[in-house]
């Protein structure tokens, strides 16, 4: 049965956007190729891209790029290619290959998803997708780049959870660029 992932990237002090919906810092540092790598790998999958109609509409606009192409790809590649769900109750039509709108009521789609035979799920950005979903307990697993650097402000993918969510720390790797990854499931 499919699982349900989060890939973020998160600032030290938990913000996975900064103040405005500010991204910048997550892709401002020293260039790594053994990071760069792990992107790469984890874009190759073949798993399935679930995203809110914001996360779409800016991974949308640069991804089919020939900038996207040039600078990274491998993941160009990936994410073009991979299959992609936008959750959206305003948009009519999806402009990025292989994507399908999901306009109904999501838990219970991601539930429906999560018995069928499928690929694997994968929340990039999508801080109110994630909450909702990490509420009705069906994200399995929480991948977390902190990226070293304090915002001040911002808004948490966590914003609005009513209660605690108990997590297991799986795996950790740091990279020479000063992120590191974290790898968190919940509890069997």
């Amino acid at each position: 049965m499919p699982k349900l992932h989060v890939f973020n990237s998160i600032s030290l002090d938990g913000y996975f956007v900064g103040e405005n919906g500010d991204l910048s810092w997550a892709y401002n540092v020293v260039p790594d190729p053994e990071y760069d790598a792990f992107v790469a790998n984890n874009a190759s999958g073949e798993g399935a891209l679930l995203f809110g109609r914001i996360t779409y509409e800016m991974m949308a606009s640069y991804w089919p790029t020939e900038q996207a192409k040039q600078a990274m790809p491998e993941v160009a590649d990936g994410m073009n290619k991979m299959q992609k769900l936008v959750v959206s109750k305003t948009m009519t039509k999806a402009t990025w290959n292989n994507t399908k709108l999901i306009k109904g009521d999501i838990v219970a789609e991601i539930q429906k998803r999560k018995r069928e035979p499928g690929p694997d799920m994968v929340i990039l950005g999508s801080g109110s997708l994630v909450s909702l979903l990490a509420q009705q307990g069906l994200i399995d697993s929480y991948q977390c780049v902190v990226v070293p650097v304090v915002l001040g402000k911002g808004r948490t993918m966590f914003d609005g959870i009513q209660e605690r969510i108990q997590l297991k720390l799986v795996d950790s790797r740091a990279f020479k660029n000063g992120k590191v990854v974290l790898t968190y499931k919940r509890p069997v």
